[in-house]
């Protein structure tokens, strides 16, 4: 019987330190992006968010210490604003699959909303300058991958202004789809993708 016992006791899981769910996590994330586009980044509320989530407010704390931790992750959880890197072919090739990618980023509700809420607490507070960072450096990491595979074809100069060509990529659409709240059809984006070949080559 004893030794029973003592076996059963071997079987048994350690109890007392609580299991990281993925799915917790995932649910979380999703959670905080919601919370975040209706409230804007400094009313969220993280009892708001686990309650979002089916969760209670220690299930945050044992995965992020604080709020900008929590939210870093979850906007580096979902790349946002990073692309996939793969050659078309040919700068306006690239360009196009680019424009085409930005615009499925940025038709999204959340990130809609989201998006203009970090540029605006970054100019209130510096809490939020690394995460909004990382995510321009992101996509412009991919941009540099576009003009390189453009100068390796020879389609570029090597000395053209990097910066502004970046800047060009990006622009029409923040400017049209979040600033104006418009849209991009895909006759447009075939005609300003055709304009930025210009505009780059002009760099």
């Amino acid at each position: 019987m004893e030794r029973k016992s003592a076996d059963h006791k071997k079987r048994r899981k350690p109890s007392g330190a609580a299991v990281i769910r993925p799915e917790l996590t995932i649910a979380l994330f999703r959670a905080l992006f919601e919370e975040w586009a209706m409230t804007g980044y400094a009313a969220v509320s993280l009892e708001r968010v686990a309650a979002r989530a089916g969760a209670g407010k220690a299930a945050i704390y044992r995965r992020w210490p604080s709020k900008l931790e929590f939210a870093c992750e979850a906007i580096q959880s979902v790349e946002v604003m990073r692309l996939g890197s793969t050659d078309q072919g040919s700068l306006q090739a690239d360009i196009r699959e680019y424009l085409r990618a930005t615009r499925a980023v940025l038709r999204h509700p959340l990130v809609r909303r989201i998006i203009p809420d970090l540029v605006a607490e970054r100019l209130r507070s510096n809490e939020l300058s690394a995460m909004l960072h990382g995510i321009a450096e992101a996509r412009r990491q991919f941009g540099h991958r576009l003009l390189n595979r453009a100068i390796a074809r020879n389609e570029l100069r090597a000395d053209l202004d990097r910066e502004l060509a970046l800047d060009l990529l990006f622009a029409p659409l923040y400017s049209r789809m979040i600033v104006r709240g418009k849209t991009f059809a895909k006759a447009d984006l075939d005609r300003l993708g055709i304009a930025l070949e210009a505009a780059i080559k002009a760099c």
